[in-house]
Parts: C-alpha cells; sequence; structure tokens
C-alpha cells in the first residue's frame, strides 16, 4: 500500500517532467464535461464551468493575446476578482508559457506599479471595477509597454476581454516549460526593502496537489469552498490551482465577503469541505445571523494566520467540528497541518498548527546555531530542503543577496523568519515572526511599505509600524510616527496619514492608531527596534 509520504514525492514525477504543459496538467488530462468550477453571484444565481469549457475558452483567449504579441516567458499580470475570466485568463496565460503576476484587488496604484513595471510585463488583464487604478499618474506610466485588457467596456487603448474571446484565430499549442519552468511570480511582503517577486515553478504544483489532497482531503464527493481571495498565496493556490490539479469541483463566489452570504453558500450549495482565514470565523462567530441549521460540513479549515482557541471552541460548538489550523507561506506553499486525510489525521493540540505533511521536513532551529532544537524549546522554524522534495522555492526573483538571507551557506536549511517550538510528537506550535511581517485576516502587510507610505506625508519625519492582537483580524497595524518640528500633531493629521495609506498602498493597510513620538527607539546601527514598540503597545492597550 502506497504512503502518503510516497504518494507526495511520486508527484512530482508528474509535475516536475521536462516536458511538463501546465494547461494539460490543470485541464486538458481530466475529463471534458467534468465541472471545473461553479460560479456563484450575490444573488445566488450559479452556473457550472467545465474543464472542456475552460480548454476552449482559454485557447481563444491565448490566441488572441499570442496575437499582441504575448508569448514565453512574457509577464500578464491579473488585477481580477473571483470570476470565470480569471480561470480562463490564467489558463491562456499558462498556455503560452507565460508568467501570470497575481494583483490584490485592494491594492492601490503605487502597490500595483511596483509589481508590473520592469519585470517584462506584456498585458494586465483588469476587472472593469479596477481599472482606474490603471490610469496613468504619478505611479502609473503614461506610455508603460503593456496592453490593458478590461473585462468591461475598451476605451481608448484598451482591449476588451470577451472581445477577444470572440475573436477567430488558430488555437496555440500549449507549451510545455518543463517543471522548471515559471508559472507564477506572486510578491510577498518583508519588513525591509520593497516586496519580493517569488517565482513559483510547474513542478510547485506537486506539493500544491499533495496538500489539496492531504491536508484538506478534498474528495470526489466533496464540495469544496475555500474562500481565499486569488490574490494572495493562499486563494491562489488552494482555491484554484489545488481543485484544477486534482480535477476536483470547486465553487467561486464572485462577490466580497459578508458573513450572512457565507452562511446562505455554505447552507444553499451544500458545502462539505471549507476553507478560510481566521478572520472568516471571528466575523461568523460575531454576526447576528444564527448558523444555519441544514449545514453539511464534513471540514474546515484555517490558514494565514495562526488560528486562535476561541475560534476552535465556537467551531465546536457551532459547527460541530473544530477547524484545523495549517501553516504554509507564500515560497513553499503549505508546509504543516493538521490534516484531514484519514491516513493523516490525528487528535488536535490546543495552540498547534500540526505536524510537517507528506513530502516535508519542517524543524525548529536553535537560534544561536543550526542545529535541531529540543522538544518544546522555542527556536526558528525551518526547511531541512534536502528531506523537502516538494520544497519549490529557490530564490527571489533578480535579488541573489535577500535569497541568500533565507538560506543556510550550504543550502541544506531554508528559514521561513517564524519562530515557534516542535514537541516531541512532532506538533509545531507558533511563537511569531521574526520579520515582523504583520498578519491581518490573513494578508502579509510589510511594515517597510506602510512605512514608505506614511514617508509621503510632509509632515512626517520618520514612522514605523507594527501588528498588534486583534481579536477579530487576528492583527492590526499601528504606526508610531515622528512628525517633523513645527507640525502639530492631531487628529486631523492622523485622518491624513491613514488616507494616504488607503490610498498610496491598499484600504486593508492602514493603521488603525497612530502614536506620535519624539523618537523611534533604535540599534546603534539606525534599525528600529520593533520588539519594543510592540512592548509600548502591549502597555496601552488593544488597537481600535
Amino acid at each position: 500500500m502506497t504512503t502518503p509520504e510516497q504518494s507526495a514525492v511520486d508527484l512530482l514525477h508528474t509535475y516536475a517532467a521536462p516536458d511538463a504543459d501546465a494547461l494539460g496538467l490543470l485541464c486538458r488530462r481530466h475529463p471534458a464535461d467534468a465541472v471545473a468550477f461553479t460560479m456563484i453571484e450575490a444573488d445566488l444565481t450559479s452556473r457550472d464551468l467545465t474543464y472542456g469549457e475552460l480548454d476552449e475558452a482559454s485557447g481563444r483567449f491565448a490566441a488572441a493575446l499570442a496575437a499582441r504579441g504575448v508569448s514565453a516567458g512574457d509577464r500578464v499580470a491579473t488585477l481580477m476578482g473571483k470570476s470565470a475570466e480569471l480561470v480562463i485568463a490564467l489558463l491562456a496565460i499558462w498556455r503560452l508559457g507565460a508568467v501570470q503576476v497575481p494583483l490584490f484587488t485592494a491594492f492601490a496604484p503605487p502597490a500595483i506599479a511596483l509589481r508590473i513595471t520592469g519585470n517584462n510585463t506584456r498585458a494586465v488583464i483588469v476587472d472593469a471595477a479596477q481599472r482606474g487604478k490603471l490610469a496613468p499618474g504619478e505611479d502609473i506610466p503614461a506610455d508603460p509597454g503593456w496592453t490593458i485588457v478590461t473585462t468591461g467596456e475598451a476605451t481608448g487603448g484598451d482591449l476588451s476581454f470577451h472581445a477577444l474571446l470572440a475573436e477567430d484565430r488558430p488555437v496555440p499549442d500549449p507549451v510545455a516549460v518543463g517543471g522548471d519552468g515559471t508559472l507564477i511570480e506572486l510578491f510577498t511582503s518583508g519588513t525591509t526593502g520593497t516586496p519580493k517577486g517569488v517565482p513559483v515553478p510547474l513542478r510547485g504544483l506537486a506539493g500544491i496537489h499533495a496538500y489539496q489532497e492531504f491536508a484538506l482531503d478534498h474528495t470526489e464527493a466533496d464540495v469544496f469552498w475555500n474562500a481565499a481571495d486569488p490574490g494572495w498565496a493562499y486563494g491562489l493556490y488552494y482555491a484554484i490551482l489545488g481543485p484544477l490539479a486534482l480535477g476536483r469541483r470547486s465553487l467561486l463566489l464572485h462577490a466580497g465577503f459578508a458573513p450572512e452570504l457565507t452562511w446562505r453558500v455554505l447552507s444553499r450549495f451544500g458545502v462539505t469541505n471549507f476553507a478560510a482565514g481566521p478572520t472568516v470565523y471571528r466575523a461568523l462567530r460575531n454576526a447576528e445571523t444564527p448558523v444555519p441549521g441544514d449545514l453539511r460540513l464534513r471540514h474546515c479549515s484555517a490558514a494565514g494566520e495562526p488560528l486562535t482557541p476561541d475560534v476552535l471552541t465556537w467551531a465546536r460548538a457551532a459547527l460541530g467540528l473544530p477547524v484545523r489550523d495549517h501553516y504554509g507561506q507564500t515560497e513553499t506553499g503549505m508546509t504543516v497541518a493538521n490534516a484531514w486525510h484519514p491516513d493523516l489525521i490525528a487528535d488536535l493540540k490546543p495552540g498547534s498548527m500540526g505536524q510537517p505533511l507528506p513530502g516535508w521536513r519542517v524543524e525548529v532551529l536553535r537560534a544561536e546555531a543550526d542545529v535541531i532544537a529540543e522538544p518544546g524549546e522555542v527556536g526558528r522554524v525551518a526547511v531541512d530542503t534536502a528531506r523537502s522534495p516538494l520544497m519549490p522555492f529557490t530564490g527571489y526573483q533578480n535579488a541573489p543577496e535577500r535569497s541568500a538571507e533565507r538560506f543556510s551557506p550550504d543550502r541544506r536549511w531554508y528559514y521561513t523568519g517564524d519562530v515557534a517550538a516542535k514537541d516531541a510528537d512532532g506538533y509545531l506550535t507558533f511563537g511569531s515572526r521574526d520579520d515582523d511581517v504583520i498578519l491581518m485576516a490573513g494578508y502579509r502587510i510589510g511594515p517597510f511599505e506602510v512605512e514608505s507610505a506614511l514617508l509621503h506625508h510632509p509632515s512626517v519625519a520618520e514612522a514605523a509600524v507594527i501588528g498588534v492582537p486583534d481579536e477579530l483580524r487576528g492583527e492590526v497595524v499601528v504606526a508610531y510616527v515622528v512628525a517633523r518640528t513645527g507640525v502639530e500633531p492631531g487628529e486631523p493629521l492622523v485622518a491624513e496619514l491613514q488616507k494616504l495609506v488607503k490610498t498610496r498602498l491598499a484600504a486593508h493597510a492602514y493603521p488603525r492608531q497612530v502614536h506620535f513620538v519624539t523618537e523611534l527607539p533604535k540599534t546603534p546601527s539606525g534599525k528600529v527596534q520593533r520588539y519594543l514598540l510592540r512592548e509600548r503597545a502591549r502597555q496601552t492597550g488593544p488597537a481600535r
């Protein structure tokens, strides 16, 4: 009998093959009449989208993109929500051997520009409601060098998504980029410098497939729904790529999150397997809408931030089953989980994010050396690359120095930047992030990006931001600001700074509190000591 460990490793024979092509693996190898996605609108009307329909539509769209000069290796950005158009666009991009650059729909123009300039982006596919963010201005150049394809009415030099889809052109054969070919360039936030481009190779689908099968236990009989946004890793990897890799049906809701709507979808469509960030579960718990009595849930999973015990207690009482916590990163995909698969399911330990998944060896290292810590000892979470065949990450795009910082000199260890403890049974319990990244409602917010936005205000001399605990969102952003000489701090300036972050970065990233200080705590070398700011925040109480 094949073990989950062996099955996970065997996936590499498929996804890492030299002649592997994404369209064949994600679409064409599945029955054409099998349902890939059930697309749901806010009014709960729905339609099924089959693998055959995706193959045909993505072929026509790929032909139209190729006619506009998109070819293998080019970057094509998607500023889109969950929709049939998004899935068609993704498969068309990968059919051509091009690279998708995901853009979160909450991003402001500066954050968008940072991700699509200077990296050979040839086209940006954008939802009609997002089109205004690509207008020429301070951050978006007037002659950017990319074609804009909109799902709305095309004006000026834009192209219409649906008009391109209707063109009659020869459909290009899928490009076999091979296992090392880049599928996605997804940016992740850090504490210093700009966000880093993470190249996701085609062989990375092996780990995505394994997580979908062994941690989520997504079976043929399931009605599966991952509510995460595809502008971020967990939504892109496991709401779209994972189901496509398995050839199994999934739900995509073409609407924003609301607790009442979430309950209605879970009930109406008989969802049996649900995945979302802890923030979603907390919002459901706090909603006035009662829990429907006809839910069919058999699995609930959470990822993106630590799962707090209160969610577990509520889920057992309200849903009749626990929410199992999972852990991973943009660079690696999911590596540790309280898995649901019958061959892997084990007792839950309060506060633990579970055990390493098949295909992964995750350890805790002592702070002073690359030595495995004793059971229960707090240390640095690291992936043993030599014993983790599903590890897809080798380095950031065009950033050799920053890439080197994430690996030990002999490349055996990949440092996640997180701190945890591992007990004698192999369970890991999350402690903190040693890179100061803020996890708010499952979104990774880099302090540098928020601080950079704040420093655009003429009244700000210095700024530092931290994450502080929040009951609903996990963490929220709090800023400490040194005002310029002669500036009178006050609520009007606070409001201006909050608006500035919303405008320059993203609506969700604004600081919930702004504290004005005379100086920031720093090391002798000038590095801000955020741990001292976090200690100060603990003393002043929770953010509003």
